[in-house]
């Protein structure tokens, strides 16, 4: 019994258009702090995205040890 058959494609598309509004920011936000812009993709797999909060939040970021070691 399909109450909302209509509704499958609508569905879908409204979860690729919200995942792209999560993975594109945190794509940047991985690529500015020196890691691969495809940690981004985490951000839309539970508890794979806290764990790269964490990895974030906690990591030494590539970016910041240039920029330290181009300022000696």
């Amino acid at each position: 019994m399909m109450m909302h058959e209509g509704l499958g494609a609508t569905h879908w598309l409204w979860m690729l258009v919200m995942a792209v509004i999560v993975i594109v920011p945190v794509s940047r936000i991985c690529q500015r702090a020196g890691f691969t812009g495809w940690l981004g993709l985490l951000a839309v797999v539970p508890i794979a995205n806290l764990v790269l909060l964490y990895f974030l939040a906690f990591a030494n970021w590539p970016a910041v040890r240039e920029a330290t070691d181009d300022a000696e």
